[in-house]
C-alpha cells in the first residue's frame, strides 16, 4: 500500500502553519517527546537504553539543512542524548537542566533569538514554563492534559513515535521547503 503524507492533517491546522512560517529554532525535551518516554534503569539507578524514532532523526536533519536551528533541553543527563544529537547535527544540547525557562532564556541571548523566532516540543509540567514562552508551542499525542491545553498544535502521533517528524514536517511546510526536499528525495 502506497504511503502518502496526510497533508490534510495540516490544512485543517492553518492557524499552526501560519505559527510555523518564520520559526529559526526547535526546541525540544527528550523523554517522551524524542523518546516514548520510558525509562530502562538497572538497579544500581544507571540508565541503560534511549529508544529513538529514525523518522524523526530524519524530520530533525531536514529542518538543520534548511537553516532552522535544534536545541535540545532536558532535565537528565545521558550520553545516549548527546550521541544522538551528535549524529543528527543538533549543536545545542542542554542537559541536566532544573529550570528549563532560565536555559531557554541563555540560548535565545546566545543565538540572538527572540521567543517569537521560537517552536518546542514537550510533553510535561517541567517544559510549561518554555511553551507558554515561544510562539509555537507543540504537543506530542501522549502529552499530559496541560500541556496539551497550552499547546499550539497537539501532534496526531506519540512522542518517540513520528510526532517529532510530523513537527517537522508542518514546519517545513508552512516555510515552503517540503515539496523541494521531496523532489530532491525522488532524483
Amino acid at each position: 500500500m502506497k504511503q502518502t503524507l496526510n497533508t490534510n492533517l495540516y490544512t485543517k491546522h492553518p492557524q499552526a502553519l501560519e505559527r510555523a512560517q518564520d520559526i529559526q529554532l526547535l526546541i525540544l525535551d527528550v523523554d517522551g517527546v524524542l523518546t516514548d518516554g520510558s525509562l530502562f534503569i538497572s538497579p544500581d539507578g544507571v540508565e541503560h537504553l534511549k529508544v529513538f524514532d529514525s523518522l524523526d532523526g530524519h524530520g530533525l536533519k531536514m529542518l538543520i539543512s534548511k537553516g532552522i536551528q535544534v536545541a535540545i533541553i532536558t532535565g537528565r543527563n545521558s550520553s545516549m542524548v548527546q550521541m544522538r544529537a551528535q549524529a543528527l547535527g543538533i549543536e545545542h544540547v542542554l542537559m541536566g537542566v532544573d529550570d528549563k525557562k532560565s536555559a531557554f532564556l541563555k540560548l535565545l541571548a546566545q543565538l540572538k533569538l527572540q521567543s517569537k523566532d521560537c517552536a518546542a516540543m514537550g510533553d510535561d509540567w517541567p517544559d510549561l514554563a518554555v511553551l507558554t514562552q515561544v510562539r509555537f508551542a507543540v504537543a506530542p499525542a501522549n502529552a499530559h492534559l496541560e500541556v496539551q491545553q497550552i499547546a499550539h498544535y497537539v501532534c496526531s502521533k506519540q512522542g518517540g513515535s513520528g510526532a517529532v517528524r510530523e513537527i517537522c514536517d508542518l514546519i517545513l511546510m508552512a516555510q515552503n521547503h517540503y515539496q523541494d526536499l521531496l523532489a530532491d528525495a525522488k532524483k
